[in-house]
């Protein structure tokens, strides 16, 4: 398994929570942005910087996720790609999208398109807490254990 992160939007506590699982568990993680990155000397994470442009960082994690890779983001459509590549998508507030909720999620994020199109106030997501760096570094752990699992039994 691999980590892709969608590192433009995602929170700085989650990429140090990420930078801190690559190193313990040894797996690669790789951050793609439109901007540098300042990222831990390791061999186990790397930044890969993409030309500014619109879902330009998403479709190259797109093209390079393979089957059983983890991607964080709160990209939907990304999500959903990742999924129907047998991949792995992490909200970076601990949601784990999947096949039964994707559907869902993408309708929901069409329907909110609409209403903002409209000229409906639609809010934004809530703060970003606590309590969403904890659901997301437990989320992290039952994946990464899940994984080794995977690979002790092949």
């Amino acid at each position: 398994m691999r980590i892709w992160v969608d590192a433009d939007a995602c929170p700085l506590p989650i990429k140090e929570i990420l930078y801190r699982a690559a190193e313990r568990a040894e797996i690669e993680l790789t951050l793609v942005a439109n901007k540098p990155l300042g990222t831990p000397r390791s061999r186990f994470i790397r930044a890969i910087q993409v030309p500014k442009g619109f879902d330009v960082a998403d479709n190259r994690i797109a093209q390079e996720v393979a089957e059983g890779d983890l991607v964080v983001t709160a990209d939907i459509p990304l999500a959903a790609e990742v999924i129907a590549r047998g991949g792995h998508a992490l909200n970076p507030r601990g949601e784990l999208y999947s096949p039964e909720n994707i559907r869902e999620r993408l309708a929901m994020r069409n329907f909110m398109d609409e209403l903002r199109s409209a000229g409906v106030d639609t809010g934004g997501p809530a703060p970003f807490g606590q309590a969403d760096r904890q659901a997301f570094a437990n989320q992290l752990d039952r994946l990464i254990a899940k994984e080794r699992r995977a690979g002790d039994a092949a």
